[in-house]
């Protein structure tokens, strides 16, 4: 490799595509609070925080203090057959935070695919049923047994678990049968429960309370809280996937709050590390206990991760930073809606806390514009920011900054944002540029 080649030049000819997810050629160095570094020394505005990973941003130094300590001593690299004081604390600190009712459990792993794979199998194990209800759009993760429970476009021709149904996510925007408040989908889903899709047989619904790589589509008032009602008449168990949009994120600790349910299970990933691999679900100890031995592996529990976990969440609390996360979000989402009239692509805006979706459509009749949304942000890094695209049609502009964002950054990016729509609707980027990058 020749001296003068870039660090993204050297990535392509050394790193595995099969991990690769690139909209725009971005090659980092670094990172300080809301901005990474790129190698020409650019700092661009992080309002991604990788995909909702970096919850405190970049080089936060309670993660930074409590990491070094914890490598300091070093006790052990995981919970496999010895315990660590972080991996018991966080374990107890969950509980306390997640509300649950009746004798719980937590299982710790390292990210939110491994989660729900895990959960995919234990509620199968423990209850005896082999179905599985989940959405259409729903990325749960990328591992085989997350796969097989997820319903995104971007999985196809990846095989499905034999007793999986899925079903339309709720969304107000595009609604099912017209019926933007979700009841014409519950009295589908209770049909199927009592056809073919028996609910006697059904293990466990897995819920998105916003559906994040689908769209980061925001589900009508009260269809959460319905549906659970609806799955425990079947004895059904509720999933809550709040990998990319709890822990603060969505203006409350867990986003199940807004809909006004407790899950019987809560899958947590991304944002739990501050940028360090580390999940964990939190459930029913019946499942979490079903058996011994049965999803392991040797770095679960690992505690300098889960020591950066516990400074995530100290952090969250001592920050105030579910309010800061509910304000800011609330600012933007404002600020976006205040100028839709008058950009005619914005066809919504949604969201909560710091969980946003943008979504990007060509005319009234909401025809997706897939490749203006490739040139936003494929321009928006070229201004300086960045963030990606998410939906089944790979139209929805996601915005998940690190939780610490100000109000200034935030008027900083809804400024690049705006103009980067500007440019790519004037043509200011080529087809070529964006040639290479096929995002989702």
């Amino acid at each position: 490799m020749t001296s003068d080649a870039t660090l993204y030049d050297r990535d392509r000819k050394s790193v595995s595509a099969l991990q690769k997810l690139r909209f725009f050629p971005l090659a980092l160095r670094g990172g300080d609070g809301r901005y990474v570094i790129d190698d020409s020394d650019r700092r661009l505005l992080d309002l991604s925080g990788a995909w909702g990973a970096a919850s405190l941003g970049y080089g936060h130094p309670a993660i930074r203090q409590s990491v070094d300590s914890a490598l300091q001593s070093q006790a052990g690299a995981s919970i496999l057959s010895s315990t660590n004081a972080p991996a018991v604390m966080l374990a107890e600190r969950l509980l306390q935070i997640v509300p649950g009712s009746g004798e719980r459990r937590v299982w710790l792993g390292h990210s939110g695919s491994d989660a729900n794979e895990t959960v995919a199998r234990a509620v199968v194990a423990a209850t005896g049923r082999n179905r599985i209800l989940a959405f259409t759009g729903a990325y749960h993760g990328g591992t085989q047994g997350s796969m097989a429970i997820s319903g995104h476009s971007a999985q196809e021709g990846v095989a499905k678990s034999g007793g999986l149904t899925l079903v339309p996510y709720p969304n107000p925007y595009r609604p099912y049968e017209g019926d933007p408040n979700g009841n014409a989908l519950l009295v589908h889903i209770e049909t199927l429960l009592e056809t073919s899709c028996p609910g006697e047989e059904v293990a466990a619904f897995f819920i998105e309370p916003i559906q994040a790589d689908g769209g980061l589509i925001v589900p009508p008032a009260g269809f959460l809280r319905k549906l659970a009602k609806l799955c425990a008449r079947y004895e059904i168990l509720t999933v809550c996937d709040e990998v990319k949009v709890g822990l603060a994120r969505p203006g409350k600790m867990n986003c199940f709050e807004w809909e006004d349910f407790t899950p019987d299970i809560v899958v947590l990933g991304k944002g739990l590390g501050g940028g360090l691999p580390i999940s964990a679900v939190i459930g029913p100890a019946e499942i979490m206990n079903v058996t011994v031995s049965f999803s392991m592996q040797t770095l679960h529990g690992n505690p300098v991760c889960a020591s950066a976990a516990l400074a995530v969440l100290d952090t969250i609390q001592r920050e105030n930073l579910i309010t800061q996360a509910a304000e800011t979000g609330d600012y933007l989402i404002k600020t976006f809606k205040s100028v839709q009239s008058g950009q005619p692509v914005i066809g919504d805006v949604r969201g909560r806390g710091l969980a946003i979706g943008i979504e990007l459509v060509l005319n009234d009749a909401k025809t997706p514009a897939t490749d203006l949304t490739r040139k936003v942000v494929y321009r928006a890094w070229e201004l300086g920011a960045v963030f990606y695209y998410v939906g089944m049609q790979s139209n929805v502009l996601e915005l998940t900054p690190p939780l610490t964002l100000t109000r200034e950054e935030a008027d900083k990016g809804t400024e690049i944002i705006l103009r980067s729509i500007e440019d790519a609707i004037a043509g200011n980027v080529s087809d070529e540029a964006v040639a290479e990058f096929t995002g989702w």
